[in-house]
């Protein structure tokens, strides 16, 4: 009995030494993780000829930026901007700009007039947005895997006052109604395209970009456009008979890329039953940050048997501290099964590298480049979610691997934390390394690796500060 009342001494000893205990819950399963990425379009249109932005986002190896030694973000996802922009006339007619709407925001459009719908005549030209097309390649070389084609707004032929910056009343919809199936053809031709000539096949096509905002006005700053659901729910059916018509009938279609959760359930429980039907995942967009409610659109949408993605996230807060504590909110309440930041290239902190898309110079790394890092480089494509019955604790299992990742951040005073690794089936003996990195928000601690923690017992624990995100791996783990 010996052994027995030894293990019995080890778990109380590391456990009763903690201010408190996180159970890693075994047999619990959050989803399956389909990975981490970013829109392409702005940043991509200016810089996507770079293959050293490449290797920063789309790989885990180590790069040279700035006379220091980045750790890769290993990023597998890939949205592409169906630009709406072009500098033809039709018959008299052109491209009216806002006047406020940044160059490097206007996207060059592949169909630039009515006059045919067929992709090799001459109202097709496919030599366009060269370099966002460039990084998408450059993405696909190293391994992303997960291509969504995504629009802002319709080709501005297709509008009613000529501006890919939306309507005149931003409460309105900008595509006139004769060009919603031109629209749906446009999306459709390019995914095709894609696939014969780029090597690149879209897993999804998302025809809209936060469609039931009213700030998508002739006056704006970027490509947008409103659409009611009930024009969403109609394009949604138009666009999967474009793309069941030229045998993509495995591409999926997304739907809506709403601004916030709360929009993203009244939409949801407006677009009708049929526009639902196909609707394969859910995209929502993360500027609610803090509010609505995440757990509703979870469960209408586990409930209908669609995917969850987080498709866009980003704020002006270069410490990271939002950011971490908007995705432990997603992780805990959302669920999604992916994850993608908005501008990795932007100004004014929105980006993780400082940069000016108009300009074309880039700038300083923030601190929340390192602290994405310590998510994006543990918690992998294929990975299980596990729950640990906390918010601020986000477990993950490698079943081929057979390695656990624990990403934990402490807000309140530094404290010790143990993990209850009891519920799994096997784990290592006394003494195994637990592999442990550490980033702290606002400044400090960029993605340091460090040997201070250990297995002792039923598990581990280590002294959380205030703060600081730390991310553990564990070998030797069977569920």
């Amino acid at each position: 009995m010996a052994p027995l009342i030894s293990l019995i001494f080890l778990a109380y000893a590391l456990f009763a030494a903690a201010d408190y205990t996180v159970t890693i819950q075994a047999s619990s399963n959050r989803g399956i993780w389909e990975g981490w990425g970013t829109s392409l379009a702005w940043w991509a249109v200016r810089f996507g000829d770079r293959d050293d932005l490449a290797n920063i986002f789309f790989t885990l190896n180590s790069t040279q930026w700035m006379s220091q030694t980045l750790p890769g973000l290993g990023f597998n996802i890939a949205r592409y901007n169906a630009g709406a922009c072009s500098r033809n006339s039709i018959d008299g007619e052109s491209m009216a700009v806002s006047p406020n709407m940044y160059k490097s925001r206007q996207v060059e459009g592949f169909w630039l007039d009515w006059d045919s719908s067929d992709p090799s005549s001459s109202s097709w030209d496919w030599s366009v947005d060269a370099k966002q097309r460039a990084m998408m390649q450059k993405a696909a070389a190293r391994g992303a895997n997960r291509f969504e084609l995504f629009s802002n707004s319709p080709m501005w032929w297709m509008c009613y006052n000529h501006k890919p910056a939306g309507a005149n009343d931003g409460s309105k919809d900008n595509l006139q109604s004769w060009n919603y199936n031109q629209h749906a053809t446009y999306l459709a031709t390019i995914a095709k395209y894609a696939k014969d000539h780029w090597g690149i096949r879209f897993e999804s096509v998302e025809p809209f970009n936060e469609p039931m905002a009213s700030w998508w006005s002739s006056t704006g700053t970027q490509e947008g456009c409103h659409f009611d659901v009930s024009t969403q729910a109609t394009i949604i059916g138009l666009l999967r008979s474009e793309l069941d018509s030229r045998g993509l009938s495995n591409m999926m279609i997304a739907s809506s890329d709403e601004t916030s959760y709360d929009q993203a359930v009244s939409t949801w429980r407006a677009l009708g039953s049929a526009a639902l039907a196909k609707v394969d995942r859910i995209n929502v967009h993360g500027y609610q940050k803090g509010e609505g409610r995440r757990d509703v659109l979870y469960d209408l949408v586990s409930g209908q048997g669609a995917k969850l993605w987080n498709s866009e996230y980003g704020e002006n807060d270069a410490t990271g501290e939002q950011l971490v504590r908007n995705l432990m909110l997603d992780f805990r309440w959302l669920q999604p099964t992916a994850w993608v930041y908005w501008q990795v290239l932007d100004r004014n902190s929105w980006g993780l590298l400082d940069a000016d898309n108009e300009g074309g110079t880039i700038g300083n790394l923030s601190q929340k480049y390192f602290a994405l890092a310590q998510f994006t480089r543990h918690i992998r494509e294929g990975m299980r979610i596990l729950d640990s019955g906390v918010g601020n604790v986000i477990p993950a299992y490698d079943a081929t691997a057979h390695r656990l990742v624990i990403v934990a951040v402490n807000w309140d005073a530094s404290q010790n934390i143990a993990f209850d690794l009891s519920q799994l089936s096997s784990r290592p003996a006394n003494g195994a390394t637990v592999r442990h990195w550490t980033t702290q928000v606002r400044r400090g601690d960029r993605y340091v690796g460090r040997a201070d923690a250990a297995i002792s017992g039923n598990g581990f624990r280590f002294m959380a500060a205030t703060g600081v995100i730390h991310t553990f791996e564990i070998d030797g783990i069977y569920l």
